[in-house]
């Protein structure tokens, strides 16, 4: 066994790509085990000749695993899928892959794995993708009792698939939906009687950059102290997804209109945007939206990693800024 070499499976992927660049300057050998090795060859470069070596390999396959597992001090595991599709189902991905991987991990005797699971992740959750996380991590826990996992709160950066979408949407549509439960509701106050529109703002979020999430991945490898933990990630900050809107829009010099969508209306647009091949929103994604994505307390974090988290102010205008409408532009 080698004892600086990893394997990550799902390494070409958003997170992991900043934790291969991460993992080579801290000196491991990085073998990234992905679906297409030729497309993924773009990671040799983040290490020395050699040090970032692309293998062919498929969590569902129990045989390519073992091969892409042997030797390996330590194994990362950062699979996982957003929607359903055609041969993409959230337990064959979230459980039956992870359980494989765990199995292989401790077989090939490496000394660490390290799960990525998801804030949210509850065995009785409404949402098929938060019941799939939760079922996961029980099949990692069984088949590698000290494996440590990790649950982060929304991932935000350059390649990320959250503020990015929705800063993609406001240069395609006028209004923004704000989902919510709590719109439309008559209060009163000093002035009167008062239409509240947007409620809380829609669902709670605790957005945490990719390169905090990284970082906590090197930080576990490196103590073995994190064995057997639980850790939740989120950033400093809480924003309501209308504050998520606001703030993109102010970044974006963009005047949208943020318009207050009911959870049943947005159930019955999922319907139909969830038939196209890449859905921009699915009913799963509606039912998870229901409940906030923050971290609730009584798990280590961040900060028990020594990791300051960094916020999406400090980090957002440095991708952001192709979004920007053409008069913002002008005026910069």
């Amino acid at each position: 066994m080698d004892r600086r070499l990893v394997t990550i499976f799902g390494g070409s992927g958003f997170i992991g790509r900043h934790l291969v660049r991460r993992l080579a300057a801290a000196g491991w050998v990085v073998r990234v085990a992905v679906r297409d090795p030729v497309a993924a060859e773009f990671l040799k470069t983040m290490g020395d000749v050699g040090q970032v070596v692309p293998v062919r390999a498929d969590i569902t396959d129990p045989a390519v695993v073992q091969a892409a597992v042997h030797g390996a001090a330590a194994v990362v595991n950062l699979v996982g899928i957003l929607y359903e599709g055609l041969g993409r189902r959230f337990d064959r991905i979230h459980r039956q892959g992870a359980a494989t991987v765990a199995a292989a991990a401790k077989a090939a005797g490496a000394a660490r794995l390290v799960h990525m699971s998801a804030l949210g992740a509850d065995k009785a959750s409404p949402s098929a993708y938060a019941r799939s996380k939760a079922a996961g991590e029980e099949a990692v826990i069984a088949a590698f009792p000290g494996a440590t996992i990790l649950r982060p709160s929304v991932v935000f950066g350059p390649e990320d698939d959250f503020f990015n979408r929705f800063a993609h949407l406001a240069m395609l549509s006028p209004v923004l939906p704000v989902f919510t439960s709590g719109a439309f509701r008559l209060g009163f106050g000093h002035g009167g009687p008062r239409l509240d529109l947007f409620g809380p703002g829609g669902p709670v979020f605790q957005p945490v950059w990719v390169s905090d999430v990284a970082a906590a991945i090197v930080k576990v490898l490196a103590d073995p102290q994190t064995a057997g933990r639980i850790y939740e990630l989120g950033g400093p900050r809480r924003y309501s997804l209308k504050e998520i809107l606001e703030l993109i829009l102010a970044e974006t010099g963009r005047r949208n209109l943020l318009v207050p969508v009911p959870f049943w209306l947005a159930g019955l647009q999922a319907a139909v945007l969830g038939l196209l091949p890449h859905p921009p929103l699915t009913r799963d994604q509606v039912k998870l939206l229901r409940s906030d994505n923050v971290v609730r307390g009584g798990k280590p974090g961040l900060a028990e990693l020594g990791i300051t988290p960094t916020a999406a102010e400090a980090v957002i205008p440095s991708y952001l800024g192709r979004y920007r409408s053409k008069r913002q532009t002008e005026h910069t």
